[in-house]
Parts: structure tokens; sequence; C-alpha cells
């Protein structure tokens, strides 16, 4: 497994990150607790050193299985969680005041309920999970990220970018307060390229790339007669024709590559690999089987110039989300 430095924190961190959202078992149906644990365990294993997760995953749930794994590792594994907005709204809406999603108090409580779930002294990263470029200078969110780390209780402080929001976050960066960016960025959204990774790599701030899948669109497995799990979100996320519309892309994406279909959760993660900004790239992984199919695209290297000019006419801007 490849490593990286996440941005000027100089933290290493394999290029294939471990994202727990599935394992929470909220919104994700399907995990069980014995193969989620089974499937981190294997990912440290294999290399993997950083998890990202979040207090709104299960309620802590996935906190809580991912410090388990970490406390009982003999290897250094870095860990970064979120802390949920305390109005409720995802994403973050505009003209919304600092103070109503992210108090300090609130932000250092929640801080506090993600150390016990844990069970580490120190989190590596803490992010907001949701952002507004509204909020820089607004409120006392960053006098309570000060706090926190002034107190040993984290290390440094990261963003989550809204959906499809990367320019949402470059007053931030200018601002010099952050440390890393978490950012949707795969082979249908490739907008983080335009500026947002030309702004983190001047500020030398780290890229955490998450759904580079796609929410599973790009692993090739979403078809037009695939049926997910009542109470899945993934029901939402490809209602109406979207299933077959993805699917549509992903074929023509095989087509340009000559690759057989199953080849595109390797192509997946190497392109997101291919740009120098990014830092790592967190996957759902639920089982040891899609651990293991992973692991080989940080071995396997970028992609060729060629391959990258034929996705680049890939690029499909559209939000499922809403």
């Amino acid at each position: 497994m490849q490593q990286r430095s996440l941005g000027r924190t100089n933290i290493p961190v394999s290029e294939l990150g471990y994202g727990a959202w599935g394992i929470g078992r909220s919104l994700w149906v399907g995990a069980e607790d014995d193969d989620s644990l089974r499937a981190l365990r294997r990912a440290v294993e294999r290399g993997v050193t950083f998890i990202d997760t979040a207090l709104a995953y299960g309620d802590g749930h996935s906190e809580k299985l991912v410090g388990e794994v970490v406390r009982s590792s003999t290897e250094t594994v870095h860990v970064a969680t979120k802390v949920p907005p305390k109005n409720g709204q995802w994403p973050a809406r505009a003209g919304v005041p600092a103070a109503e999603a992210f108090p300090g108090d609130w932000i250092e409580h929640c801080t506090e309920r993600s150390l016990r779930h844990l069970g580490l002294d120190t989190i590596d990263v803490q992010q907001l999970h949701v952002w507004s470029d509204e909020w820089v200078g607004d409120g006392d969110w960053l006098e309570a990220v000060e706090r926190l780390k002034a107190a040993g209780k984290i290390r440094y402080f990261g963003v989550s970018v809204n959906d499809h929001q990367p320019t949402n976050a470059l007053r931030l960066i200018e601002s010099g307060v952050v440390d890393t960016v978490q950012v949707i960025y795969n082979i249908f959204d490739q907008s983080p390229a335009d500026e947002l990774f030309a702004a983190v790599q001047e500020a030398d701030v780290g890229v955490i790339v998450r759904v580079p899948f796609d929410e599973g669109g790009l692993t090739g497995k979403v078809t037009a007669d695939t049926e997910f799990p009542e109470g899945d979100f993934r029901n939402r996320y490809f209602a109406g024709g979207r299933k077959a519309e993805t699917w549509e892309h992903v074929q023509s994406i095989a087509r340009d590559l000559e690759i057989p279909i199953d080849r595109l959760p390797e192509i997946a993660l190497r392109f997101c690999l291919s740009h120098p900004a990014v830092s790592t790239v967190i996957a759902g992984m639920r089982s040891i089987r899609n651990v293991d199919a992973n692991a080989t695209a940080s071995d396997l290297g970028p992609l060729s110039e060629n391959e990258l000019a034929l996705l680049e006419a890939h690029r499909w801007e559209r939000s499922f989300y809403v």
C-alpha cells in the first residue's frame, strides 16, 4: 500500500482509506458488526492506515467499531471523524449563521462523545460534517477548534465540503485555518479539479476524497434491474430511471477504455489517485472481499495520460442526493 502525506499535517496516510459510513448501520442496510470488524481488520492488515468515520454514522456506532479495531491494532492507524450540524441541516444552507449549525460548545460536546465512542485520547482529524464559506469569520467555531487542539483532544481540523460544491470551501482554505478538506471526486464529478485542487495545493491542505464509486454506480454493479434492501438510502439516490442512466454511462466508460466492467472499481480508485492534490481516497468496504479487491489499486499506480483524457469526456455533473 502506497503512502502519501495528508497535506501540511505531514501525517503519512495510505492512498486507500477506509470510509466507515456503511458500517454504522444507518441508511446503508445489511451491515453486520462481525463482518464489519473483519473488514476493518483486513484493511489494516492490507496496509490501510487512515479511517474516516463520523458521530452521525449510527449515532456513534461506526466510531465504536473503528475504535475497537484501532485500539487492538499493532499498527499506527489514523482516525478522522466529524461533528454533525446542530441544526440537522444536510447540506449547509445559504444564509444560515454558523451559530445555528456549529456553536463552539456543540463542537466540544460532540468531540467528547466521539472520543468516548472511539476509546481514544486524541482524534487525528476532527471535521465539521457540512460547511458553508459564509462561516469564515462568523461564530465561535474556530475558538472551539483551537481549544480542542490546545487540550490535545484533536490534532488537526478539517471540513467535509457540501455535496457537489467544491468551490464552497475556497475562502476557508485561503484563511489558513483548515488542515484538510473532504470532497466528492470521481469519474462523474470531476469539478474539484477546476479550482479546489489548485487552492489546496497552494495552501498545502490535505484532501480526503469521498464517494469514489458514486455510491456504487461506478463499481459496475448497479444495473437497471438492481434492487436495494428496504430502507437503504440508495433506493432514493438511484430512484426512477437513475439506475438505467448510470448503467449506460458505466458501459460507455468500459467501452472507451476497452476494459471489462469488473475492472471499473480499480479504475475509479486509480482515477482519483492520479491527481497529485489527493492525499487519500476513502472507500466504503463492508466485506473482506471488497477490501482485498480495492487494496490492489494503490500498487497499480496512476492512470495513463491517454486513459485520463478518455475519462475526462465522461464527466457527468448531476446530483442524485436531491
